[in-house]
C-alpha cells in the first residue's frame, strides 16, 4: 500500500469502460483514480481526451491498459511516469518507444497482445529488464497476483519520479 494517496490517471482498453477491476483495485487501496472514457472508434480523440485529463489532474502516475497503454505512449505527459499493461502500441498510434522509467506488466501467455511486442518495445526504448514485470496468464491481468504487482509498480513509479527543474 502507498504511504499516501496517489493521483493516478488510468486509461482503459479498447471497447472497455471506466470502473474495471484494475482501476477499482487501485482505488480500493487508497488511491485517487481519474479515468476518462475513451472512445473506441477514434484514437486521436482518445489522445486529446487523455491530454486534457492530464493537464486537469496533474497525476503522480499514468496507467494505460492495452489500447490505453498506446494512448499513454502517444500523449504528451512530461516527466510523469508510465505504468503500461499489455500495451497495444503496434495497433494504435505512432509511438515506438517509451520514456525512461516506464514500467511494463505483461503476461507471457497473453492471447491478445503478443508478449514479443513488449520485448520489442523495451528494446526500442533502451529499458533494462527490471522495467518488465511478467505476471498473469491472460491479457486482462485481473488475477490477484497481477493486481498486487500493479499496485506495487504504481507505488514504485511514483517514488522514482524526478521533479521537473524549472
Amino acid at each position: 500500500m502507498t504511504a499516501h494517496a496517489l493521483n493516478i490517471l488510468y486509461f482503459h482498453g479498447w471497447q472497455s469502460t471506466p470502473g474495471g477491476v484494475k482501476p477499482s483495485y487501485l482505488r480500493d487501496h487508497g488511491n485517487n483514480i481519474i479515468e476518462p472514457t475513451l472512445p473506441s472508434d477514434d484514437f486521436d480523440e482518445s489522445t486529446r481526451i487523455a491530454e486534457t485529463a492530464f493537464r486537469t489532474c496533474s497525476p503522480d502516475v499514468i496507467v494505460g491498459s492495452s489500447r490505453g497503454g498506446a494512448v499513454a505512449m502517444n500523449m504528451a505527459s512530461g516527466d510523469t511516469p508510465l505504468v503500461l499493461l499489455c500495451q497495444a502500441w503496434k495497433r494504435w498510434g505512432s509511438a515506438i518507444a517509451v520514456k525512461p522509467g516506464t514500467i511494463v506488466l505483461h503476461a507471457e501467455t497473453d492471447e491478445v497482445i503478443p508478449f514479443a511486442e513488449t520485448l520489442e518495445l523495451l528494446s526500442n526504448s533502451g529499458l533494462e529488464d527490471a522495467s518488465l514485470i511478467r505476471t498473469g496468464e491472460i491479457h486482462r491481468l485481473s488475477d490477484p497476483d497481477s493486481l498486487q504487482r500493479l499496485l506495487e509498480a504504481v507505488a514504485h513509479a511514483a517514488r522514482r519520479r524526478q521533479p521537473n527543474p524549472s
